[in-house]
């Protein structure tokens, strides 16, 4: 099928996100029985306290909500990075089992990702970086026959003349404070291209979800000194428009 582009969707959170995080929280200070505390809870507008929490930086209490994703339209150079997120969970679409999604399919090809600096040279550049992706389906193709065929014992090997452009699918679940610590890195204007967008589409899901959690969200320099030092990109207060001026 050739040329793919990302697309992220929220499957599922946690029901009440904020009312378990507050019961968490105050858990941790009260003497009352639980379903007291719950009642308690469900019967006050936890916003205030949940912005109290997230300014004070105690941000355990917000490991109780998680939120999955579905991901498709992303390279196997993506899921190199992402799966260094050790405090997640991923599922993510086997180039064993399912070998070429698309042999009977348009023009038989695998699909892939082009990148956007790629994509700026121009129509040449962008045909060139094609012939190079069907010259690479050509070569897993010799080597999946030459190995028995397309089935799984063949397909382990022959993956490994696909390019880190290969299209992947995934689904993800991070807790609220592992969201935190990924978007501060991800969203760096120095994260490489691609995480970033997706770090950045993550952000505007939750944010909408639970803005009380991730209305302060995004790279680290929005809560002070760019945590880059020398590497710094020089762009602070253009980052903290972007993500605070919303």
């Amino acid at each position: 099928m050739g040329q793919k582009t990302m697309r992220v969707e929220l499957l599922s959170c946690t029901p009440q996100a904020e009312e378990i995080i507050a019961t968490g929280a105050k858990l941790c200070y009260s003497d009352a029985d639980i379903q007291d505390l719950k009642k308690g809870i469900k019967q006050r507008d936890q916003t205030k306290f949940i912005e109290k929490l997230m300014e004070m930086g105690h941000h355990s209490p917000i490991e109780h909500a998680a939120f999955t994703f579905g991901i498709e339209g992303v390279s196997r150079s993506l899921l190199a990075q992402i799966t260094r997120h050790r405090i997640a969970s991923f599922s993510v679409q086997s180039q064993r089992y399912v070998g070429k999604q698309s042999r009977e399919e348009e023009d038989g090809i695998f699909d892939y990702i082009i990148p956007p600096q790629i994509q700026e040279l121009g129509e040449e550049a962008v045909d060139e970086f094609q012939n190079q992706m069907g010259q690479i389906q050509t070569w897993y193709d010799r080597w999946q026959s030459k190995l028995g065929g397309d089935k799984e014992a063949s397909n382990e090997d022959a993956r490994f003349v696909l390019p880190n452009a290969c299209e992947t699918k995934m689904m993800v679940t991070m807790n609220a404070r592992e969201l935190l610590h990924f978007f501060r890195l991800r969203c760096c204007q120095r994260a490489q291209w691609e995480i970033r967008s997706l770090a950045d589409e993550m952000l505007i899901i939750v944010r909408e979800k639970s803005p009380y959690i991730f209305g302060g969200a995004g790279p680290g320099c929005l809560a002070g000194t760019c945590p880059e030092g020398k590497m710094s990109c020089g762009r602070v207060e253009e980052m903290r428009k972007k993500y605070l001026d919303k």
